[in-house]
């Protein structure tokens, strides 16, 4: 009944056509899978009905089992790799004919190839980029029109880090009218830009598949942030039968509200075409008002202001969703890293989903887009990746990436590669550098391009004439070098595209006014690129439940404006010494000294152990370094107080815990939509008596959930935990694990409950909301 009422759904949507022009539709829900090879399954008459049910985006891979022995390996993660195969279909309309029907896919993982009505529409081996494939030869109006699509990601090792498998993004059927605006065919650009007044311009690309020649009226309106029609340009063009063209349209905006990192205000362009007053379609770009550019003496600029850009890497999995990651996921992160000053983005080191740089533009982030990590020579643990692709495949990819992304404000400079271990010092490296670069150059000439440069002592390439075609020059890490080559070249635009945690490196950046910023490696830790027993890389900021580690409190205390004061403790071990922020040494009665690191950005900070101060201690010279306390240790209360100008701002306080006794359950907000995208993190606490935290609390929670919602996923901050993600059961990391919740009903309220032995459950109630 569901899969009849998707295609009545969809049959009445597509008969409106005749009035809208333009129809969109999601096409996530009702999908059939199989896991393995189904040779003849593009066939209609093939039979699926045994195969699983699932909703899109679907990562097959996320479900294990973990696997040292799997051909992932390393880089991957230690997860499953092979084929998927996916079938769909839906009724067209009769009424329908003379339009034309599109597929988008925004990621299929990866080598995929696509089939309508059995009709092979093409393949395509790089499971990053968005694509588009036309239906219109191959349907038939009044019947079932069948879609199928085989993902395979055999061939291994393929990626440094873990890639996912199958439809992993969204999908959408689109129809159209045979004259229209074309695949991302609308660009906006803004130049002249004050606080005063701007020019607009919208360049259309009008495609006439008509069987006669045109004259086309093209109308665009622009909406301001606040909803008020600021602006309207109209003009017509004739366009001949089977071709396409490019109408260009200037509008002049007085007192436009700039797009920054503080205040993202956002546009809408709607741009309409008719014949002879007819509607036939209709396109919303949003965009931004914002003059961002690069300067060789002073670093990045936007909008008059001089700032540097304080950027981290992310790779495009989101923990226990494997790369099929809800947008509510990404929301949470994205806003968390804002909150300790991050406001810069670099897409390691791939094409990422359209949605997410739809948030990086809401929330004000300055994004580096990225292309590849390879290009014709190979990498350790991914000797069979992209490397394997780049000679057939550079062009069509980077022209994708490009049209697709140069509408967001959030993009300020393009990478079109990471490390790459091609030979950079002849005439064949250069050429692939420059063909890369006229390309992005030619479908957008507003933003810079640069590549994340390896090595650059042995690749000689500042010595030979490589980093003079840069638009920018970028270095991972080795700073010092980067710093030496400006000072050497000082017309030379330089920014840091991949930089480690220390303090010394983040010196280099901040007190030279010519370096534009840096990108840290990494926002948030990520699948892969671990050692087994390891399934996950610890190099974020934050792990991958959302929990802030040390290195993110440091960095906010170096790049954060809001008052903050963080208190870590020495910890020995049997492999040297780590920190903890507790005050609950393993054996108190033989802990007799605490080494203390405090990491503050406010003037003052003031100990004090059970109510005893333990001194004062003003910023360090170099503003950045934690103040140091060592002291005698004794149960109780640590309290770290922060002050400026002799005002308390921000306080920490740390208690001895006595023994598990109970679990606290935590919802990261109150209410859930029915959304696919919207999740809920439940955190599971184990404390003492009084609600301490058990920092070495090691139990194993049972989730259980009642009411409106299901348990998607669970997890724990632990990167050598090879448990399921798909379960109701985790070990606690820390004293803690998280279960993610999903609503399955439009209203509602969901009940989460979490026991384990020996301690008091916990629960806590969600609001399912139809909004």
């Amino acid at each position: 009944m569901k899969k009849l009422f998707a295609f009545i759904s969809i049959f009445i949507s597509l008969g409106l056509l005749a009035q809208n022009g333009r129809v969109i539709l999601p096409f996530d829900d009702h999908w059939k899978f199989y896991k393995g090879d189904a040779p003849g399954a593009e066939v209609v008459s093939f039979d699926a009905s045994q195969w699983r049910d699932v909703r899109l985006p679907h990562d097959w891979s996320i479900e294990g089992p973990y696997d040292r022995n799997n051909a992932t390996g390393r880089g991957g993660g230690y997860l499953p790799s092979g084929v998927g195969w996916y079938r769909n279909s839906f009724l067209l309309s009769n009424k329908d004919a003379g339009k034309k029907f599109f597929i988008e896919f925004d990621g299929i993982m990866a080598n995929s190839d696509v089939w309508m009505n059995g009709h092979h529409l093409g393949k395509r081996p790089n499971g990053y980029v968005s694509l588009s494939y036309d239906l219109t030869p191959y349907l038939e109006p009044g019947k079932s029109n069948v879609i199928a699509v085989r993902a395979d990601n055999t061939t291994q090792p393929a990626s440094r880090w873990y890639t996912g498998a199958g439809i992993y993004r969204h999908v959408r059927l689109v129809t159209i009218n045979p004259i229209h605006v074309d695949h991302w065919g609308s660009f906006i650009s803004t130049s002249h830009v004050s606080s005063a007044n701007a020019n607009v311009l919208v360049q259309a690309m009008i495609v006439n598949e008509s069987p006669s020649s045109e004259r086309v009226a093209v109308k665009t309106i622009f909406i301001s942030p606040d909803g008020k029609k600021v602006a309207t340009v109209q003009s017509s063009a004739r366009i001949q039968a089977g071709k396409k063209e490019s109408v260009l349209q200037t509008a002049h905006i007085e007192d436009p509200s700039l797009w920054d990192v503080d205040s993202p205000q956002l546009y809408k362009a709607v741009t309409t075409l008719s014949v002879k007053s007819k509607s036939l379609d209709e396109v919303t770009t949003n965009f931004g008002i914002r003059d961002a550019h690069f300067e060789a003496a002073t670093g990045f600029w936007l909008n008059g202001k001089n700032i540097k850009i304080k950027g981290v890497c992310l790779h495009h999995d989101g923990g226990a969703f494997g790369s099929a990651v809800p947008l509510r996921v990404w929301e949470k992160r994205l806003q968390s890293l804002k909150v300790i000053g991050v406001n810069g983005i670099r897409t390691s080191h791939n094409e990422t989903a359209p949605e997410f740089l739809d948030l990086c533009d809401r929330l004000g982030f300055l994004v580096m887009d990225e292309t590849f990590d390879t290009w014709n020579a190979a990498k350790p643990n991914a000797e069979k990746g992209y490397n394997l692709y780049f000679t057939d495949w550079w062009e069509r990819d980077t022209r994708d990436i490009v049209m697709r992304d140069r509408n967001h404000p959030s993009i300020v400079i393009y990478s079109v590669g990471n490390e790459i271990h091609d030979n950079l010092n002849d005439s064949t490296g250069f050429r692939k550098y420059r063909m890369q670069q006229d390309l992005v150059h030619s479908l957008d000439p507003t933003r810079p391009v640069t590549m994340a440069l390896f090595r650059p002592a042995m690749s000689h390439v500042y010595e030979n004439g490589f980093a003079q075609m840069m638009d920018v020059v970028g270095q991972n890490y080795r700073e010092n070098e980067l710093i030496a080559a400006h000072e050497k070249h000082p017309d030379w635009k330089v920014i840091g595209t991949e930089n480690t945690h220390v303090i010394s490196m983040w010196l280099a950046l901040r007190d030279k006014p010519y370096m534009s910023g840096q990108f840290l490696w990494t926002g948030y830790d990520y699948l892969g690129e671990a050692n087994w027993p390891g399934i996950a890389n610890g190099a974020g900021l934050f792990d991958k439940t959302g929990e802030q580690k040390l290195n993110g409190y440091q960095r906010e205390s170096w790049w954060s404006n809001k008052p903050m004061v963080y208190t870590t403790r020495k910890v020995s071990t049997a492999t040297g010494a780590t920190w903890s922020s507790d005050w609950t040494p393993e054996d108190p009665d033989i802990y007799t000294q605490a080494d203390l690191q405090v990491f503050s950005n406010c003037d003052v900070v003031e100990l004090f152990l059970n109510g005893k101060s333990m001194g004062r201690k003003g910023r360090t010279p170099d503003n950045l370094s934690p103040r140091l306390w060592t002291i005698p240790f004794e149960k109780g209360t640590l309290k770290a107080v922060a002050s400026n100008n002799g005002k308390v701002v921000a306080e920490q306080v740390l208690k001895t815990a006595g023994k598990p006794s109970k679990i606290i359950l935590t919802a990261d907000k109150s209410s859930l939509n029915n959304d696919w995208n919207d999740v809920v993190y439940v955190t599971a606490t184990i404390t003492d008596e009084d609600g301490v935290l058990v920092n070495n609390a090691d139990s194993k929670i049972n989730f259980n959930i009642q009411g409106a919602g299901v348990i998607a996923a669970v997890d724990n901050g632990d990167n050598a935990s090879s448990e399921p993600y798909q379960a109701s059961t985790r070990w606690t990391y820390k004293g803690k694990c998280v279960a993610i919740v999903k609503a399955s009903a439009n209203e509602g309220k969901i009940v989460v409950k979490a026991d384990g032995e020996n301690l008091i459950s916990g629960n806590v109630t969600i609001d399912v909301t139809n909004k």
